[in-house]
């Protein structure tokens, strides 16, 4: 139609156990209202593309580099203190994140997705709660205004299990290898906190 308005998309490929994911989902809103893109959140477990094509993410675990370790810390507290957010040192990390990332999956289907996902972000990264918990979860559902019993029954079922692995086998098969990976368009890959200028900039030239 004449005059027809085109709105991009952006797939928001994601794990809440990462940190550099926390950073790019509080500063991705601001984006989306500027560029009046439409979202489609797409959760998966990191730990599954990391075993598939990215091992060497824990040889560097294991042996890791001094200096690097060292500007590393100050660049993810530099990052949280520009978006605003308090980013510790879990206990528990790397943290199983399957049921999590299950129930954010179940959120989505009441609407919850993104309160869910923050509350799972700032209870397991500000509060240093392991997220791997039934009552962590739970806690985190309260505070999303969930019922929680019912979204993790919800999230232990097949079909819930089956979206997460096909959401992570999909991210594999499209070239992706951590958290979070955006795509603009169907081919047009983008990954990690620091890449969002250049997400905006596609974005805006999809409208």
């Amino acid at each position: 139609m004449l005059g027809e308005i085109s709105v991009a998309t952006l797939e928001f490929f994601f794990d809440c156990s990462s940190p550099w994911t926390y950073l790019a989902f509080t500063r991705l809103h601001a984006v989306l209202e500027r560029t009046k893109a439409n979202v489609v959140w797409r959760p998966i477990l990191v730990g599954g593309v990391f075993n598939a094509v990215n091992q060497e993410v824990y040889d560097r675990r294991a042996n890791p580099d001094r200096r690097k370790a060292s500007y590393y810390e100050k660049d993810l507290q530099d990052w949280a203190r520009l978006a605003g957010i308090v980013i510790g040192k879990p206990p528990v990390f790397p943290v199983r994140a399957v049921s999590m990332m299950r129930a954010v999956i179940a959120a989505d289907e009441e609407g919850a997705l993104v309160p869910f996902s923050r509350s799972c972000f700032e209870i397991y990264w500000g509060e240093l709660k392991d997220v791997s918990q039934r009552p962590v979860l739970l806690e985190a559902a309260a505070r999303a205004g969930l019922e929680g019993e019912k979204l993790l029954a919800r999230s232990e079922t097949s079909e819930i299990k089956d979206r997460l692995r096909q959401n992570t086998e999909e991210v594999i098969a499209r070239g992706g290898f951590g958290s979070p990976t955006m795509f603009v368009g169907e081919t047009d890959m983008y990954f990690g906190n620091d890449r969002l200028p250049l997400v905006e900039a596609a974005l805006m030239r999809h409208t």
